[in-house]
């Protein structure tokens, strides 16, 4: 990185993302991922930027001050929904599924290990069921921030199917290989491919493989930040996909039902855009199902 006229070496930066990663629910992002957000905040902060330059010292108190605002703001950028074993167990039950473990209990454990796909445990059968009714069986599907959720294809009813999911912790996206893999040798007419991607570059996604279907599952408040929808709405209209399905949580941190659940935002995008949408509501989650033109 380019401080004035100088460089802060690779070492001092490989450091730096080393110490940002050892909380536990940073420590599968990528580490590009991570050098990118470490270089705006020190771009935005030119003080913090020099004295790592000079004194780099990983005991003084600047330097964690520094580690800190990193990791805060990766915590609000990945909208993190880890839960605390998860990494582990989920290795432990991936393990267990590979070495010939019933596979839908083994699965339904797995899923539990993440706390987004746990809360939509009790109903992904029903979702996919309500979801298809309105769309039609896909025969290619992009889940975009999938987080764990591609480990819930066994709940669908599907026919031949190419999966691509993308996320930006590269642990979650090696054991979604390993499944898809073992997916693939149970049914040779299942395709899979998972990768790290970060849905700020939503640019990229228009190279993306045309589909039939794309889950951003509880994304928009990563994306958006609370500046606007420009985010979200970029990366709907850039994916190449008939059918986007947006997802929003409808209780509150405390646990209780929000009074006003829907988004009107997103309903008003889709009339401005001319794009049909219906809705599905579950205990905790509200989808829209929103079919493009084209």
């Amino acid at each position: 990185m380019l401080i004035g006229k100088q460089v802060l070496d690779e070492k001092k930066i490989r450091s730096l993302i080393a110490d940002i990663k050892k909380k536990k629910e940073l420590g599968e992002l990528g580490d590009d991922f991570v050098r990118e957000r470490l270089f705006k905040y020190l771009q935005k902060n030119h003080k913090a930027a020099k004295f790592l330059l000079h004194t780099p010292s990983s005991k003084s108190s600047r330097y964690k001050s520094v580690v800190k605002a990193v990791r805060a703001e990766l915590r609000t950028v990945t909208g993190l929904f880890q839960l605390e074993k998860g990494p582990a167990e989920r290795q432990k039950l991936l393990a267990q599924l590979l070495k010939g473990a019933p596979a839908l209990p083994t699965v339904a454990k797995l899923l539990q290990t993440h706390a987004s796909t746990k809360e939509r445990l009790p109903f992904y059968q029903e979702l996919y069921s309500k979801l298809f009714t309105h769309t039609g069986l896909p025969q290619t599907v992009i889940d975009l921030g999938c987080g764990l959720n591609p480990f819930s294809i066994p709940y669908m009813t599907a026919g031949p199917l190419k999966y691509y999911a993308y996320d930006i912790a590269e642990g979650e996206i090696a054991s979604l290989k390993k499944f898809f893999r073992w997916l693939h040798a149970r049914n040779p007419a299942f395709v899979g491919s998972a990768g790290v991607l970060d849905l700020l570059h939503w640019a990229k996604l228009k190279e993306s493989v045309d589909a039939d279907i794309c889950f951003l599952f509880k994304m928009t408040d990563v994306l958006d930040r609370g500046k606007g929808h420009k985010v979200t709405e970029a990366v709907i209209k850039s994916v190449p996909a008939q059918w986007v399905v947006v997802s929003f949580p409808i209780l509150t941190m405390s646990g209780k039902r929000m009074n006003h659940p829907r988004r009107q935002w997103i309903e008003l995008m889709c009339q401005r855009l001319f794009y049909k949408f219906y809705i599905l509501v579950f205990n905790n989650e509200m989808f829209y199902v929103i079919r493009k033109s084209r």
